[in-house]
């Protein structure tokens, strides 16, 4: 398993826009992987677990993956988050 934190750069967080953006990343990928915000772990291949988490900017999440490719996955999705989505 690969865990990284990372904390919410944009402004309004992990809203329905970014969240899209961020499960499409996460489904290129083959391993299974969560993001976790305080105690709550979601999958990160599902907008209604994303969103149920109420991700805001500033926020540290942890994202985490277990399979084949997942240093490429955890990297990737970390990569976008620092990003701020391009907003």
């Amino acid at each position: 398993m690969y865990v990284k934190d990372v904390m919410v750069q944009n402004q309004v967080g992990l809203h329905a826009r970014p969240a899209t953006f961020f499960i499409q990343r996460a489904n290129e990928f083959r391993s299974s992987i969560w993001v976790e915000k305080e105690e709550r772990r979601v999958n990160a291949k599902s907008l209604l677990g994303v969103l149920s988490l109420g991700i805001v900017g500033g926020t540290t999440i942890r994202v985490m993956a277990d399979g084949a490719d997942e240093e490429a996955a955890v990297e990737s999705l970390v990569k976008l988050v620092q990003s701020g989505f391009s907003e």
